[in-house]
């Protein structure tokens, strides 16, 4: 699979997969208004770096060491995409916009929520290091490396500033919020799929 197509797929799946970044930009948005929305959003992209920076020089450090253990984390990193696809897939939990992020009008202040939400969220970090897991190789350059980063932080930021506007119009937050059920299953259909597909080649070279 071609490494950048793979990246920017599994990116685009994980990012729009509701969670806890979704909630907190939907919250805000509808309480705040659309310019706190986008302060979150841009909070939520800048927390991805975070995971990006441990991830990229652990990763490095495990191909010099040991590339057995590298090569058992990239099956992990499958097998955790099968395992968040089946989540999403029979996901019935409806987005509660009721959580409690922060209720400070200030920008600053939710854009450090909006930071915080996602540097601390677990669900990032295993889908930072699965995805760098499947495309990092020996001779890949920190810039390369940091290109993948850059292009996750900016799908997040795109993403959750769509979901601000959104939501900060009535009528589309409720339009929305009730096909969630059919987004679910549809992206844990491809995440299931792109797993299966990543848990192939099964050879280590």
């Amino acid at each position: 699979m071609n490494e950048i197509l793979a990246v920017a797929l599994i990116t685009i799946l994980a990012v729009i997969s509701p969670g806890p970044d979704f909630a907190m930009v939907t919250r805000n948005s509808f309480l705040h208004g659309r310019k706190a929305g986008l302060t979150a959003a841009l909070g939520i992209a800048c927390g991805v770096q975070i995971h990006v920076f441990y991830t990229v020089f652990g990763i490095a450090l495990l191909i010099v060491q040991s590339p057995r253990l590298l090569f058992a984390m990239k099956l992990l990193g499958a097998a955790y995409l099968i395992y968040i696809g089946i989540k999403s897939f029979t996901n019935k939990n409806r987005v509660d916009l009721n959580a409690g992020f922060g209720t400070s009008e200030r920008l600053l202040s939710i854009f450090r929520i909006g930071f915080l939400t996602n540097a601390l969220n677990p669900k990032t970090m295993l889908f930072v290091v699965s995805t760098y897991t499947q495309v990092v190789k020996p001779d890949s350059s920190l810039v390369t490396n940091f290109a993948y980063g850059l292009f996750m932080s900016f799908s997040h930021w795109a993403w959750f500033s769509l979901v601000a506007i959104f939501f900060s119009a009535e009528m589309l937050r409720q339009k929305m919020l009730s096909k969630q059920i059919v987004l679910d299953r549809v992206i844990g259909a491809a995440l299931m799929i792109l797993g299966a597909m990543l848990l192939m080649p099964t050879t280590l070279r």
